[in-house]
């Protein structure tokens, strides 16, 4: 059995960061989900926002949720998203060319 959604913080982007029972801290793309059925109603992004936690998984005002199993397998390790950040950052930094100093 996966832990369970302890806390949950939508953002602007359809993402969702997640605490997890155990302490891990993930994030659940729900970008995918915006396309079907009852999801629709989640490309409101104010809507979207008002994501909360029920029983252990994230749940909406109008009845829509998604497996916690599904919040735990489909979703990345926050530690891996910032190690995948900084890398892309550390490339862009090497790659953009030094600025001349003004005279």
């Amino acid at each position: 059995m996966n832990p369970r959604v302890s806390t949950v913080t939508p953002t602007a982007d359809y993402k969702l960061e997640l605490v997890f029972d155990d302490g891990d801290r993930r994030v659940y793309d729900c970008s995918h989900l915006l396309d079907f059925g009852v999801f629709q109603e989640l490309r409101d992004v104010r809507y979207f926002k008002r994501a909360t936690v029920l029983d252990g998984t994230v749940v909406w005002p109008h009845e829509q949720d998604v497996c916690p199993d599904t919040l735990y397998l489909d979703s990345s390790p926050l530690v891996a998203l910032a190690k995948r950040l900084t890398r892309k950052l550390d490339t862009a930094l090497r790659e953009t060319p030094p600025t001349e100093k003004r005279r």
